[in-house]
């Protein structure tokens, strides 16, 4: 007989849910969606066409690859206090960006973190992501979002800056910029 105590927790069950279909200024069409952990294998690809400046930009390291625990990390999340979305193109054949929101446990900041294949720069796709990353916090009763840049991001910090993001230096390294967002203001 097996007591109570010596069954491990079941995980939650992840419901399926639909992507929405963002179109960007520029015409293009993509849809995003919450990372699940069948995601893992295709994040990994979509990591392997990332240029070496965006995977330090995205991770604010000297990162070659993205391993397995850290795909895992971005999969295999709570869709409460931390969200992946992924954006894809082709009905869901390839991914094209990832915006990660991670937020405190007091709900009220979250950081978010963007990444998007070089090929797909230009055509709207990181400002629609942010967008959409930015009303998902405040209808999550978020007060600020925030981001942690490399001081040489230029275009992040620009487009930040162009959706009413505040930029500052970053408390103890010279090299990073804090970019903040108050969600509370209309």
């Amino acid at each position: 007989m097996t007591s109570a105590s010596n069954i491990a927790p079941k995980k939650p069950t992840v419901v399926a849910i639909a992507p929405e279909i963002l179109t960007t200024r520029t015409g293009f069409r993509f849809s995003v969606r919450p990372a699940v952990p069948l995601d893992e294998e295709a994040l990994g690809a979509f990591f392997s066409h990332v240029t070496p400046d965006d995977l330090r930009f995205r991770f604010l390291s000297g990162i070659r690859t993205v391993g397995h625990d850290r795909l895992v990390a971005m999969t295999d999340i709570d869709h409460r206090q931390t969200e992946n979305f992924l954006a894809f193109i082709d009905d869901e054949a390839e991914i094209i960006a990832t915006a990660m929101l991670a937020c405190d446990a007091e709900m009220k900041t979250g950081e978010v973190a963007i990444v998007i294949r070089p090929e797909y720069k230009g055509k709207g796709v990181s400002w629609d992501l942010l967008h959409h990353v930015t009303a998902y916090a405040k209808a999550k009763g978020l007060t600020t979002i925030q981001s942690i840049e490399d001081r040489s991001s230029h275009a992040a910090i620009d487009m930040e800056r162009e959706m009413g993001f505040v930029a500052s230096s970053y408390p103890g390294d010279s090299t990073l910029v804090l970019v903040q967002k108050n969600l509370a203001m209309p």
